[in-house]
């Protein structure tokens, strides 16, 4: 951390600098745009905010097909998410996938403001399309006081208003993709109203991964009165994606397109059919109300209902799903600050029911099982306004979560719980605004996360009555900020985050998993992104050029971790890759033409905790060109691009410390895509 301070306080020195000297230049300089951060409810621009945060907007997913914010994401320093499958999405943020063997954990997502993770700790991710949010923010570390308990991050997405009209776009692929969409828009000075239906269908790179969805969706804002605002979003999404398994290097090295062949272990995922099934129905209300310029309260609800299907190698799974829950926050505003409080509570009730898998159908049934959830956590933060452009934040939550587990296809009934302890997490957070173009900060925040439902009752078939939560404690010190004359962008972030009772994954031959407690982590990172949008003559070709660079470092290790009388204290944690490092040129021309050519390089991968194997590393290359045009009342995009041009063979979303070296999901070699998108506003 004390080389990490020098390297900062340098930078800052050097961009001080810097920007002093280029702020006499002319006003005529192109000046790089901020936007408005709503993490944390700072509500302003990013050089203010003391926290670390990604944000990925509409332009961001526009470099790449549109068909996934995978890549988009991706670009974010200390962001990592993985396919292992058409549809089937992992996400970590400053950290490993070892507690997702599929889904997002540890992870708390947001819609429009309300949680879209389920009490259990789990979330759907993949029931969105890409229209179904325009801007996402991602909050690394530890999102203590406002998002309760959790030591993996929380990312915001949200929709962004649009003019009155219409669009409809499609896009089309190697490998069967097909994706087209239709949006209609309304907006007035009362009303902001956006309905949208998405389909998207693929027959997958790999035997057995074919996928296809549809999504309906709603969002809408109606001004009640001169102080009220209603709000609605309302997602149904009818998912469905098969699963190949992973394979084992030599199987990998001689057909990286089969699916995972049956063997001693069992049979295979063609044989059985492996497939999910997933039919969601989300709801959302809420309500802003401010009785006057100090005090305002925004306060939501939302339900949801799941109908989950999923035969596997081992068995044929069913689970019908529902979940409400509600959000507050009250606000005060005064003249050196504000203070935020309130609370959240959620509620899920799941009937599991595990059957034999008969080539795809159900078979005998072998267990019976019912899951009830409740977690809930009360916050609070006050900002404060320093003298000498000085901002701190205090912020703390009490977090609970109940575990109620019955089994009902024993005689008698085998009855559980886990009522977890009532825990306080507490964030503070500092920042100095040295001058117009340079801001320091630093921070310090305990996490607390406790055993999603999915942990807890895992694939191996039984309800765990030992595992215990995460704690964890993260220090970061970061410096942002512009220069020559505000054409550079940049942000640097290092950071120490020591994680105690860490939750790693097993895994059974049959490909059942279970989870267990692995001592100490320590995850010690450095975050790096810039950009570079030059100064353009009015008479430019270039109506738009950017340079732009984010790389990621990960000192992760193990401590304290013994398995089978062998000490992995030292080794490498298992997921993640210790250098990634990311770059892009964005590129338009006056006439409408433009360009976005990406790069990534990934660092090696620890797949076992042992370290005895790595996945290699490699480099990805993408591009994107087209034409695109905006007229009075019409827009229009048409283009075309490739990704993974080099051709590379590599595996994006390894199955972690998996028995008999199945390891890798291998992801498609070079593929083309191209598609177009028009729309129409209303004057």
């Amino acid at each position: 951390m004390i080389r990490g301070l020098i390297l900062i306080i340098g930078i800052a020195s050097a961009f001080s600098a810097v920007a002093q000297q280029e702020s006499r230049l002319a006003d005529s300089t192109k000046v790089l745009s901020e936007v408005v951060i709503e993490a944390y409810q700072y509500d302003r621009t990013l050089s203010e905010i003391p926290a670390s945060i990604g944000l990925v907007n509409e332009k961001d997913i526009q470099r790449f097909n549109a068909t996934s914010i995978l890549p988009a994401i991706n670009t974010v320093p200390g962001v990592r998410m993985e396919e292992r499958s058409p549809g089937s999405y992992r996400l970590a943020i400053r950290g490993s996938s070892l507690r997702s063997p599929f889904g997002v954990r540890n992870v708390k997502v947001y819609w429009n403001g309300l949680p879209f993770t389920d009490a259990g700790g789990n979330t759907y991710i993949n029931l969105f399309d890409q229209t179904s949010f325009q801007q996402a923010e991602i909050v690394k570390g530890p999102g203590t006081s406002l998002y309760g308990a959790g030591t993996g991050g929380v990312l915001l997405l949200k929709n962004t208003p649009a003019k009155s009209g219409a669009s409809i776009g499609a896009t089309v692929g190697s490998y069967g993709l097909l994706q087209y969409n239709a949006q209609a828009n309304l907006q007035d000075e009362n009303t902001s109203i956006r309905i949208g239906y998405a389909h998207q269908e693929s027959d997958g790179y790999r035997q057995q991964t074919k996928m296809a969805r549809d999504v309906i969706q709603a969002q809408g804002n109606f001004a009640v009165n001169e102080k009220g605002t209603l709000s609605t979003s309302i997602l149904y999404s009818d998912l469905y994606y098969q699963t190949p398994g992973a394979l084992t290097r030599q199987l990998f090295d001689a057909d990286p397109k089969q699916a995972r062949p049956s063997g001693a272990a069992g049979p295979g995922a063609v044989e059985q059919h492996a497939t999910i099934y997933n039919k969601t129905f989300y709801s959302g209300l809420s309500y802003n109300y401010r009785w006057n310029n100090k005090w305002s309260n925004r306060t939501g609800v939302y339900g949801t209902v799941t109908k989950f299907d999923n035969p596997t190698i081992r068995n044929y799974e069913r689970r019908a799903e529902q979940g409400f829950g509600g959000r507050t926050n009250t606000q005060y505003d005064f003249t050196k600050g504000k203070v935020n409080f309130g609370g959240e509570y959620q509620h899920s009730f799941s009937p599991v029911k595990v059957y034999f898998n008969e080539a795809g159908q159900i078979g005998a049934l072998q267990t019976d099982d019912e899951i009830s959830i409740s977690t809930y956590f009360a916050f609070a933060q006050a900002e404060l306004f320093l003298p000498h452009n000085f901002f701190v934040t205090l912020g703390a939550s009490l977090n609970k979560l109940n575990v109620d587990f019955i089994r009902l296809s024993d005689t008698p009934a085998f009855e559980a719980d886990r009522n977890f302890d009532l825990v306080f997490s507490p964030r503070i957070a500092l920042l100095k605004k040295v001058n117009s173009d340079l801001s320091i900060h630093a921070s310090y925040s305990q996490g607390y996360s406790p055993p999603t439902v999915q942990e807890l009752y895992p694939s191996a078939g039984y309800f765990d009555q030992s595992l215990k939560p995460e704690r964890g404690n993260n220090i970061e010190l970061g410096v942002r900020g512009t220069a020559l004359n505000k054409t550079l962008s940049f942000d640097v972030v290092v950071y120490n985050f020591n994680l105690d009772e860490t939750i790693v994954v097993r895994r059974l031959e049959d490909s059942g998993e279970y989870f267990v407690n692995s001592g100490e982590t320590n995850q010690r990172g450095a975050e790096v992104q810039l950009g570079w949008s030059p100064t353009l003559a009015p008479q430019s070709l270039l109506a738009d050029f950017r340079i732009w660079t984010s790389y990621t470092f990960n000192d992760y290790t193990f401590d304290n971790y013994e398995k089978d009388g062998v000490s992995f204290d030292g080794n490498d944690l298992t997921g993640v890759a210790r250098n990634i490092g990311v770059a892009g040129i964005d590129a338009l021309i006056a006439l409408g033409l433009y360009v976005n050519v990406n790069y990534t390089y990934t660092d090696r991968i620890p797949l076992n905790d042992a370290n005895t194997e790595y996945a290699d590393s490699y480099s990805l290359l993408t591009g994107r060109a087209g034409f695109r045009k905006a007229w009075k009342n019409l827009s229009l995009d048409i283009f075309g691009g490739v990704d993974n041009a080099l051709d590379e063979k590599y595996s994006l979303g390894n199955d972690l410390n998996a028995i008999g070296g199945r390891y890798y999901n291998a992801a498609p070699g070079i593929n083309y895509f191209g598609g177009v998108k028009t729309g129409w506003t209303l004057e």
